[in-house]
C-alpha cells in the first residue's frame, strides 16, 4: 500500500483552458511535495440541456471516497457554471456527511469550507494601464460580471484602483454588469448604440466572451472597433484569439489560486512542512489583438489556431508529434465502427485496448466495469456497486496490459482503483471519467499521466470516451439479444436452440476416446406445489432443480431446460460417472431445501445414459434412454412413498 499523500480534485469539463490552468497550479505544487492527484470530472458542462446524458456524467462524483484522500480541492466555478447549483449542492451534502479531511474551495463559497481566490489584480491593472498609457484613453467603461459575484468584485477593484493611480475619475456610471457570456457584451453594445449611455473611448471587459459579444454587436450597429471604441477582454481564451476581430486580452492567474489551495492543504496535512510558493510565469503578458488597434500577437493566435485544427498532419519523423493526436485523427480513425462490429464482448474490449493509442501520451489506462455490465441495469441507479471489475489495462510505455475476461480483476469499489495505492517512483495524476449510456452506468475509465506532462485532457479524450460509451451499449444490447435466443429467461439454462448450437460445437471437437453422457432430470410434484402454494412457489421449485442441475455441470457439459420442469445435462468427456453426479445433484437439492425453510420439499428424479464416441452414438436415442432411466427412478420413488403410507 502506497504511503504517498493524495489530493482529490473535483471539477467539471477538464478540457477547458480554465481547467488546464488549474491543473498547472495543482500539479506543479503536488509534484514539489510528492503528492498524487486524482481528478474526478464530468466531461460535460453542468449547465448542459442534455439531461439524461448529464445525469450519467455526474454519477462519477458518487465514486469519490473522500476519506481515502489526504485533502480535497473543489473547483466550485465549474460545478456551478451559468449559476447551475444542483451539483454544488450534491457535492456539499456528500462532503458534509462523508468527509473528515480538509477541503478547499476555489473562487466561490462552498458551505463553510475555506475559499482560495486568485489574485488577478496585477493582470487587470496591466490591461487597464495598456488602455490608459499605450492608447491614451481616459473615458473608460468596465464591463463586469454579475453584481456582487465574488469574481466580479475581484476584477472590478483593481480597475478602479488603476484609474485612481492615473488620476482618472471614476463613478458608478462607468461600471456595467453582465454575465461573463456573450450576451453581457451584446447588452452593453445596444445601450451604447442607442445612445442610452454615452459612447466611451474604451471598454475593459472582465471576460473574453463578453468582449467578443460587445465587439460584434458594436460593429453590427455601425460602431467601429478599435477606431471608435477600444475593447479588451480577460482570460486569453482561444475564442478571443480566433475571433474575426481578435480581442486584446490577458491571462488570469488561476494557476496561483490552485497552487495556493494545495499549499493550504499541505500546511494542514503536514504541519511544519516547508511551503514552497508557486512562482507565476513572468512571460505571461498581454496578448494584443485587433480590438485595441495594436499589432496582434500572431504567435499566440497561431498557437490557438493550431490547437483548433480539426486535422493536423503527423510528422512521423518526430517522435513527440506521434503523441499529438487531434480530433481529426480520432474522427477519421473509424474506431466507433471497428468497436461496434465486434462479434463478442471480449473482441470489443480488445479493440478498446488497442485504441488507447489515441489517448497518448499517458502512463497507464484503466477501464473499470460493473460485473453485470452485459446484463440490464437499473437506469435510475446512482453510484456504483460494492465491487468493480478492472476489465482493460494498457500501458503507453510498452505493448502490455490485458482485456480478456480471464485476466479481469475484481476489487472493492471503495478503493476506486487498485493502482491508485501502488508504490511509484514519481507522483502521478489519475483522471477519472464516467462510462455510461444516458443514465445507465457501465463504469468508468482512468488515465494515469505524469504530473508535469505538458499535454492535458482535450476534446479527443472526451469524444474517445463517447465512442466507448456507445460501443458498450451496442455490444451489451447485442449480447443480451444473443443470450435471449439461446438461454431460458427464468433459469439461465440453455434452451433447445442453445443446446443444438453448443452440442454441435462439442461434437466437432470430441475424440474417439471421449464419452457422450446424458442426465435427464424431472421435478417431482410440481402440480401439487402450484395448486397448494401458488405458481411463484412452483417457479421457485423449478429454479431450485435447475440450480442443482447446474451444480453437476462442468466445463465439459451444458445444462438445458428441456421443458417446464425437465432439464438435461449433456457432456462429452471422460468423467460422466452417473453415481457420483446423481449423488451430488441430490445433495445440492437437499441444501437448497434446508436453506429455503419452505413448508414443502423440492424433489426431482434423475436418469442417466452414456456411450463412447467411438460408437458414434445418437444423441436423441441417449436422451430417450436416460428419460426411461429417470422414469424408473421416479416410479420407484412413488412406490416407496406408497409403501411407507
Amino acid at each position: 500500500m502506497s504511503t504517498r499523500k493524495k489530493i482529490a480534485f473535483i471539477q467539471a469539463m477538464p478540457e477547458s483552458i480554465y481547467a488546464h490552468r488549474l491543473f498547472e497550479g495543482i500539479f506543479t505544487q503536488c509534484h514539489k511535495y510528492g503528492y498524487d492527484v486524482a481528478v474526478f470530472s464530468s466531461m460535460l458542462t453542468v449547465c448542459s440541456t442534455q439531461t439524461g446524458y448529464l445525469n450519467g456524467e455526474v454519477n462519477i462524483y458518487e465514486l469519490v471516497n473522500f476519506n481515502k484522500f489526504d485533502g480535497i480541492i473543489v473547483d466550485t466555478v465549474s460545478v456551478t457554471e451559468d449559476q447551475t447549483t444542483f451539483l454544488k449542492e450534491i457535492l456539499l451534502e456528500k462532503l458534509q456527511k462523508e468527509c473528515n479531511k480538509p477541503v478547499v474551495s476555489l473562487y466561490l463559497p462552498l458551505g463553510d469550507y475555506p475559499v482560495e481566490q486568485s489574485n488577478d489584480s496585477e493582470m487587470i491593472k496591466r490591461i487597464t494601464e495598456h488602455v490608459i498609457v499605450h492608447h491614451g484613453c481616459k473615458n473608460i467603461y468596465f464591463l463586469s460580471g454579475m453584481k456582487d459575484y465574488p469574481v466580479s468584485l475581484e476584477r472590478e477593484e483593481p480597475f478602479k484602483k488603476t484609474l485612481a493611480e492615473h488620476n482618472i475619475p471614476f463613478d458608478d456610471s462607468k461600471l456595467f454588469y453582465g454575465d461573463f457570456w456573450y450576451s453581457g457584451g451584446n447588452a452593453l453594445a445596444v445601450k451604447i448604440a442607442s445612445g442610452e449611455v454615452p459612447r466611451p473611448e474604451a471598454v475593459v471587459c472582465a471576460s473574453d466572451h463578453m468582449a467578443i459579444g460587445l465587439v460584434k454587436s458594436l460593429v453590427k450597429n455601425g460602431i467601429r472597433v478599435p477606431q471608435d471604441i477600444i475593447v479588451t477582454g480577460f482570460d486569453a481564451t482561444q475564442e478571443a484569439a480566433l475571433s474575426e476581430t481578435s480581442v486584446t486580452s490577458c491571462e488570469s492567474n488561476s494557476q496561483k489560486a490552485a497552487a495556493n489551495a494545495v499549499d493550504r492543504l499541505v500546511s494542514i496535512i503536514e504541519p511544519g512542512r516547508e511551503i514552497i510558493p508557486y512562482e507565476t510565469d513572468s512571460k505571461k503578458v498581454i496578448h494584443e489583438g485587433m480590438s485595441c488597434g495594436c499589432q496582434p500577437d500572431f504567435l499566440h493566435s497561431t498557437r490557438k489556431f493550431k490547437e483548433s485544427f480539426y486535422f493536423k498532419n503527423v510528422d512521423f519523423t518526430d517522435e513527440t508529434s506521434l503523441h499529438d493526436i487531434n480530433i481529426g485523427l480520432l474522427m477519421e480513425g473509424y474506431i466507433a465502427e471497428r468497436q461496434m462490429e465486434a462479434n463478442s464482448p471480449e473482441e470489443c474490449l480488445g479493440t478498446i485496448h488497442r485504441d488507447t493509442y489515441y489517448l497518448r501520451p499517458y502512463k497507464n489506462f484503466y477501464m473499470c466495469l460493473r460485473e453485470d455490465w452485459l446484463t440490464p441495469v437499473n437506469i435510475t441507479e446512482k453510484g456504483y456497486p460494492e465491487r468493480m471489475m478492472l476489465s482493460v489495462q494498457a500501458s503507453d510505455a510498452e505493448d502490455s496490459g490485458f482485456y480478456k475476461k480471464e485476466d479481469a480483476r475484481i476489487f472493492d469499489t471503495e478503493l476506486m482503483l487498485p493502482a491508485l495505492w501502488d508504490d511509484r517512483k514519481e507522483p502521478s495524476v489519475f483522471y477519472f471519467a464516467p462510462l455510461h449510456f444516458k443514465e445507465k452506468p457501465y463504469g468508468y475509465v482512468v488515465l494515469e499521466c505524469d504530473l508535469l506532462q505538458k499535454k492535458k485532457l482535450n476534446v479527443v479524450h472526451r469524444n474517445w470516451i463517447r465512442y466507448i460509451n456507445n460501443s458498450l451499449e451496442m455490444i451489451s444490447t447485442r449480447y443480451r439479444l444473443t443470450v435471449a435466443s439461446v438461454r431460458d429467461e427464468m433459469t439461465g439454462a440453455y434452451n433447445r436452440r442453445g443446446m443444438n448450437e453448443k452440442l454441435d460445437a462439442m461434437l466437432k471437437s470430441a475424440t474417439a476416446e471421449d464419452i457422450l453422457y446424458v442426465y435427464v432430470i424431472d421435478m417431482d410434484g410440481l402440480k401439487g406445489i402450484n395448486d397448494t402454494y401458488g405458481h411463484n412457489d412452483g417457479d421457485f421449485g423449478i429454479t431450485a432443480v435447475c440450480s442443482a442441475a447446474m451444480s453437476i455441470t462442468d466445463s465439459d457439459s451444458i445444462c438445458i431446460r428441456a421443458g417446464g420442469d425437465e432439464f438435461y445435462v449433456i457432456g462429452i468427456g471422460r468423467n460422466g460417472n452417473a453415481t457420483d453426479r446423481s449423488s451430488d445433484f441430490n445433495n445440492t437439492l437437499k441444501k437448497i431445501n434446508d436453506n429455503s425453510k419452505k413448508p414443502y420439499q423440492v424433489s426431482a428424479s434423475i436418469g442417466y445414459c452414456s456411450a463412447p464416441m467411438s460408437e458414434k452414438p445418437d444423441i436423441d436415442k441417449l436422451i430417450s434412454e436416460a428419460d426411461i432411466s429417470m422414469y424408473i427412478t421416479k416410479a420407484a420413488k412413488k412406490k416407496r412413498i406408497v409403501g411407507l403410507k
